[in-house]
């Protein structure tokens, strides 16, 4: 099996992938990626870092290296955009803005986990079982404080207190799995995730919790990064915050997570929207119909150029999974998500993310008349194919 460019490992140089524009790859704790790229632009004033990477003490390393590498100081970062509320890509800028006073620029939608309402539940890895009702004062963290996150304490208790904000338990071994609006167990993380969460130093969880964009833009809002105009554009669909930018001067666009150049993006049934698979294939067309440009630059992978036949190719890989959806259903029934979800992925890739994404393809057949959907005596949505 060949490896996809987004599952690569970081490499430890810094590269320029467009006029003006540095590529940082760092690495990622995340199934199925081997990387994060972080770009950097600079100005007169310093720099601005899009997309930080996770909020571990090894990725923030794996950062400052990167940009001692190109004669970057840490002191220089004065912004940080952020493309979509992902880990990956949210994680290190509360960091950053603790360490380094930056700004942080997302989308007016953008909610990191620990908001009243966050824009992606499907982050179940680090969403809290049971939110603030307003903000992080409002946190019920028994005997800790926030202060108590930077200061000198048991590192045991930190984490035990930690784990009963993020994931509703008073101790990291005993994960609760969130519900979804389909009425079936969400995800939950696996050990593996907890080891990693437990090696995390009190900066990188505060900055989980203390993370709130400085400006919000809105789409079709213009900011200056870089010494250069560009216009944020709302894409959702992957998440419902997601934000790609362009800069019709260059031709680049950064595209985040919405178009990724040899893998199909995520597409998640629990964003705010009825019908995240028709707000993403509104976002690819759009983008597709931009005039001018001439480098894609993605969250994962390489830079490239054909920008209307990768979306072309995303949106006919989700035409062949609606197609596929009615053969199952032919086959099934009247069945759930999951069940639907296991036939649709290969069992290497079932679990809360493969059902979020088959949640969305069945509620955009559902709105568009191919499917009904009932609810059993358990409480789990079941779709069944409309007579055709």
């Amino acid at each position: 099996m060949s490896v996809k460019q987004e599952q690569l490992d970081a490499e430890e140089e810094v590269t320029e992938v467009a006029p003006g524009v540095l590529r940082a790859q760092l690495p990622i704790f995340m199934p199925g990626l081997g990387h994060v790229n972080c770009y950097i632009l600079e100005d007169s004033e310093g720099v601005t870092l899009i997309d930080p990477g996770l909020p571990d003490p090894a990725t923030s390393e794996a950062l400052m290296s990167r940009l001692r590498s190109v004669g970057i100081s840490a002191e220089r970062i004065h912004t940080v955009l952020v493309t979509h509320s992902h880990p990956d890509h949210f994680g290190g800028a509360g960091r950053l803005r603790i360490e380094h006073n930056c700004d942080v620029v997302a989308h007016t939608d953008f909610h990191s986990p620990f908001d009243a309402s966050p824009a992606d539940p499907d982050l179940h890895q680090l969403e809290p079982a049971d939110g603030p009702e307003d903000d992080l004062s409002d946190l019920d963290l028994g005997d800790l404080t926030l202060e108590d996150l930077q200061a000198d304490r048991d590192p045991k208790q930190l984490n035990k207190r930690l784990a009963r904000v993020l994931f509703g338990t008073g101790g990291l071994p005993e994960i609760t799995p969130r519900p979804t609006p389909y009425g079936e167990e969400g995800g939950k993380p696996t050990e593996d995730e907890l080891e990693w969460m437990r090696s995390w130093d009190q900066v990188s969880k505060q900055g989980l919790f203390s993370l709130s964009p400085t400006t919000r833009v809105t789409d079709e809002e213009w900011i200056r990064l870089g010494d250069r105009d560009w216009q944020a554009m709302h894409t959702p669909g992957h998440t419902g915050d997601h934000l790609c930018l362009f800069e019709p001067e260059s031709g680049i666009l950064l595209s985040g997570d919405h178009v990724l150049p040899t893998i199909t993006p995520h597409i998640s049934g629990l964003t705010p929207s009825e019908d995240s698979l028709s707000d993403f294939f509104s976002g690819l067309r759009r983008v597709a119909a931009l005039e001018g440009v001439k480098t894609v630059l993605p969250a994962h992978g390489l830079p490239f150029s054909d920008l209307p036949k990768r979306t072309a190719e995303i949106i006919a890989h989700h035409d062949e999974r609606l197609a596929k959806m009615v053969e199952i259903a032919r086959q099934l029934g009247t069945a759930g998500v999951r069940q639907f979800s296991r036939e649709l992925f290969k069992e290497r890739s079932w679990g809360a993310m493969a059902e979020s994404e088959t949640y969305a393809h069945l509620e955009h057949m559902r709105l568009g008349g191919t499917m009904i959907r009932s609810v059993n005596s358990e409480g789990k949505a079941q779709y069944t194919l409309v007579a055709q």
